[in-house]
């Protein structure tokens, strides 16, 4: 059991900025989870954290000593990897044993422990088996054993199901999950799968560009997104972001389509004409023969709904998703719930309100 706190954590290769003060505190137990396009530092963050890394400024402080300068070994953290980082010519047993081998523990102490992972994880019957004899799934679980025996301080995850097909993925996260959750270990999760990310965390930490741009709950991120980076990154179909204008008072926005929008929570700051940027979810549309039409380039069928991709006439490119099949015409007439809308400054990207 233990707690984290990065502060100001920055990291430069040579003259390149990677990470711009990351600070965060992880509570005793809790998962959290980093999100974030391929490139914005998510494993630079958490090979730092790990040791594998050393940063350019700012200090890891686990359980109230900085760790940020001490080798991996002396910070009782344990990894999962992608690529699982098994030893091919070893036994599953020898694999998870190893590091408690290298550490001095006793024969009994081994195989107790060994034998209390592979227990948790359904391993029992694989212990003599070679890791080329088994399915990638059983390769993940033979990660987790590894780090698991160590009963470490903290759990690193770095993109540990992305090399599995989309079922045992499934089933692997909910496997970490209760793992997770039965272990008490407070945990760094890191994935680009935002279905992971919402599924998994008690809080999510969106990075972009090596900034942090959110910290909070999965339902916070998705609900109240901070800034149209986010909220153009959380949910599938993404987010639509349409550019309009303040009108009426700042009490509606006018779309480019002349569609006028009025806010359902009150008045927006700012004169009439104030550049803004509306954000509305798929699931938020809905098909209105009051509405304004939007022509369909796509169909989607996914069995209980349908999402239509299609052009306003403005030109701006939307997702709608529909329930069941959707209509059978190359052309809707749509409108927009109100009280769903997501403002945001067009100048900053901010959110609004």
């Amino acid at each position: 059991m233990a707690t984290l706190e990065l502060q100001d954590l920055r990291k430069s290769f040579g003259t390149t900025p990677v990470l711009h003060g990351i600070d965060l505190a992880l509570r005793d137990g809790e998962m959290l989870v980093i999100v974030g396009a391929s490139g914005c530092g998510k494993s630079t963050l958490l090979r730092l954290v790990a040791g594998l890394e050393v940063p350019t400024s700012g200090r890891i402080v686990l359980d109230g000593q900085d760790v940020a300068r001490r080798d991996p070994a002396e910070r009782d953290i344990a990894m999962v990897f992608q690529n699982y980082a098994l030893y091919p010519h070893m036994s599953v047993f020898d694999n998870m044993a190893y590091g408690l081998k290298i550490r001095g523990l006793s024969k009994d102490d081994i195989k107790a422990r060994v034998q209390e992972a592979a227990d948790m994880l359904g391993l029992g019957p694989l212990l003599d088996r070679k890791p080329r004899q088994l399915s990638g799934g059983q390769r993940q679980r033979v990660a987790m054993g590894r780090a698991i025996v160590r009963h470490p301080k903290l759990f690193l995850f770095d993109e540990p199901l992305s090399n599995l097909d989309a079922k045992l993925r499934v089933t692997m996260r909910a496997e970490i999950k209760r793992l997770q959750r039965r272990m008490g270990v407070t945990s760094l999760y890191v994935t680009h799968d935002q279905v992971e990310a919402m599924t998994l965390g008690d809080r999510l930490l969106v990075l972009h560009q090596g900034v942090a741009v959110q910290l909070a709950t999965p339902m916070e991120v998705f609900e109240r997104p901070a800034n149209t980076y986010v909220a153009g990154f959380i949910g599938a179909p993404a987010m639509n972001l349409l550019p309009g204008t303040l009108s009426h008072a700042g009490s509606a926005v006018t779309l480019g389509n002349g569609m006028l929008v009025p806010f359902a929570d009150g008045k927006r700051d700012g004169a009439d004409g104030r550049q803004l940027t509306i954000g509305i979810r798929p699931e938020h549309i809905r098909l209105d023969h009051t509405g304004v039409p939007m022509q369909i380039d796509l169909v989607e069928p996914l069995g209980s709904e349908t999402v239509l991709i299609g052009r306003l006439p403005d030109g701006e490119l939307l997702s709608v998703k529909v329930p069941g099949r959707g209509p059978a015409t190359d052309q809707v007439m749509i409108g927009f719930d109100a009280a769903a809308l997501h403002v945001f400054d067009a100048a900053t990207g901010l959110r609004l309100g």
